[in-house]
């Protein structure tokens, strides 16, 4: 038996902004919306994968989510990775990184931590 991994979902406090830290962090558009009472799921994705994120913001939510210590994330590979470096760095979004294995981290406006790599 096989299985494909479709997607992840990540709960958001502001749908907009995470929407719009999405496409400017990771280039990722809004591929479709479901739009159901009292919560709104947008998925977003690009072209090179078909795997997509999730972002799915409810309405009344009373607090912030708990992400505990933060011991997930979705990683992404670039071919440019300093390029993407210095865009991460400008907006303010670096949170971790290692230089001794090439890599690091973002976090998305609700706390996530995105791992960024290079190709290798």
């Amino acid at each position: 038996m096989k299985f494909k991994m479709v997607h992840e979902n990540y709960n958001v406090a502001d749908l907009d902004r995470s929407l719009a830290f999405y496409e400017k962090a990771l280039g990722l558009t809004e591929k479709r919306r479901i739009n159901g009472e009292g919560f709104i799921i947008a998925y977003v994705g690009n072209a090179e994968s078909d795997f997509e994120l999730e972002l799915t913001f409810v309405k009344d939510h009373p607090q912030n989510y708990d992400l505990g210590e933060c011991e997930f994330h979705l990683a992404f590979r670039t071919a440019d990775f300093e390029a993407a470096h210095k865009l991460h760095e400008e907006m303010g979004c670096i949170c971790f990184e290692n230089p001794e294995m090439g890599i690091y981290f973002i976090t998305d406006p609700d706390g996530y931590w995105l791992e960024i790599v290079p190709e290798r």
